[in-house]
């Protein structure tokens, strides 16, 4: 393929070294004629969403970024902690997430990921009859065990992934309810996306806790809550900085090329 002298072009911090000088630009997203590039993971959505109205026009993008939850949290505090207690746990980390038939798939790989990135061991496990569930916008997704074997275990962190359909099947999962219940009266940590925090308010599990607030992630002891799926990635990172630390969030959130602050704030 060749470019145009004209033609800029953006991209991960470790890959712009082999771009041409008067080529590479370090912007999110740079679009010259027909090529869009992105600089990483931290950056898809909005990629996404420039080939979005590219290929559809403004009014589509604008749409389509209000259901992503993008650009309308913009002026809200990224995270706000209520009730701060301790989660350090002594041990590798060990978490579950629960998935059904229509659960967001971008919220479950989204966490997955990045706790995986900072080495925390997570396992995905399905509520249906199958390991194979059709999650959000017809995504197939494999998870890494059924929820019955799951339960053999004990997890430090529980986290439910929002989608309307796939919330009203998970509420249905007689194990996944035991878990939870067994979550809450341990003292151990738990949380949701979105439509999810329903689940947890059906159990009771959010009496008296700041479930959500005007930030787009809410921790109130060891509950953690956030608005959706744009905010899924600040989320993951607010679980790994209370988990590991805020060095340690800042590194993955640097390989993700996702702006992060590098130091905490008074």
């Amino acid at each position: 393929m060749e470019f145009s002298v004209f033609c800029k072009m953006t991209g991960h911090p470790q890959f712009m070294g082999k771009l041409p000088t008067m080529w590479k630009v370090e912007s999110k997203i740079q679009v010259s004629d027909e090529l869009t590039t992105s600089r990483g993971p931290g950056t898809c959505f909005e990629f996404a969403i420039s080939l979005v109205e590219q290929l559809f026009g403004e009014p589509v993008a604008v749409e389509v970024a209000k259901l992503l939850l993008m650009g309308c949290t913009k002026e809200d505090p990224r995270k706000e902690e209520f009730n701060g207690v301790e989660w350090t746990v002594g041990h590798t980390p060990h978490v579950l997430i629960p998935v059904a038939n229509g659960s967001e798939a971008a919220e479950i790989v989204t966490i997955a990921d990045i706790l995986r990135r900072a080495k925390v061991d997570v396992v995905i496990a399905s509520v249906e009859r199958s390991v194979k569930i059709l999650a959000s916008q017809g995504t197939k997704i494999v998870a890494d065990k059924l929820i019955g074997k799951a339960a053999e275990s004990i997890y430090d962190l529980i986290i439910l992934p929002g989608g309307f359909v796939g919330t009203e099947r998970l509420h249905k999962s007689r194990v996944l309810k035991k878990l939870l219940k067994e979550q809450g009266s341990s003292d151990r940590i738990y949380g949701a996306i979105c439509s999810s925090s329903e689940i947890l308010h059906r159990q009771g599990l959010l009496k008296g806790k700041r479930a959500m607030d005007s930030a787009r992630v809410v921790i109130d002891g060891k509950v953690i809550i956030s608005r959706g799926l744009s905010t899924t990635t600040e989320m993951a990172l607010a679980i790994v900085s209370k988990l590991f630390g805020h060095t340690r969030a800042w590194s993955v959130a640097e390989s993700l090329v996702f702006e992060y602050p590098r130091e905490l704030k008074d």
